[in-house]
């Protein structure tokens, strides 16, 4: 009988635990708690500090957060450059977590300066990884005319994908 008391209070603390462990509700990305394009101050290949109040309203845009020696985000820029057609109504938000000068190389290798609708920026305090928590590259975020949240997207994705979340 005492072997059996003895049993029952050392499952005690495992059972409370369970307990708690299934109340605590599971953390969002701030992306997913705050669904607008965020207000980062952006440094662009020039310089210049822009915000979210310096691009284009009422316009669709898709924030495409890039590491400037990430295979798949180059491959992912060329496939926009090839098709910017398709974005000729929408804008691009390129940032990139690293320095200016390490982004400039990437704006000039992908001549980004030909495309308008392209605004390339770098954000090296790191908040805009914090703020959509990407883990893996690209991170490719959609927004609607409102700026509001359409569909996120992290690591290697098809244009085509993206493209379907404008509709």
């Amino acid at each position: 009988m005492r072997y059996l008391f003895f049993l029952w209070l050392c499952c005690i603390p495992a059972l409370l635990h369970a307990q708690s462990a299934t109340t605590t509700p599971p953390v969002k990305a701030p992306y997913l708690q705050y669904p607008i394009i965020p207000a980062f101050p952006l440094t662009l290949p020039d310089g210049h500090v822009i915000s979210k109040n310096d691009i284009r309203k009422n316009v669709k845009t898709l924030v495409f957060v890039f590491s400037v020696d990430c295979d798949h985000c180059k491959h992912l820029t060329g496939e926009i450059i090839k098709n910017i057609d398709k974005f000729k109504d929408k804008q691009i938000l390129m940032v990139t977590p690293f320095k200016v000068e390490q982004m400039k190389t990437y704006y000039d290798e992908f001549k980004i300066q030909n495309y308008p609708n392209i605004i390339m920026a770098s954000e090296p305090t790191r908040q805009i990884m914090y703020f959509y928590d990407i883990k893996y590259f690209p991170g490719l975020f959609v927004y609607n005319k409102k700026q509001q949240l359409v569909k996120g997207f992290e690591g290697e994705v098809k244009l085509d994908t993206i493209l379907e979340q404008f509709n």
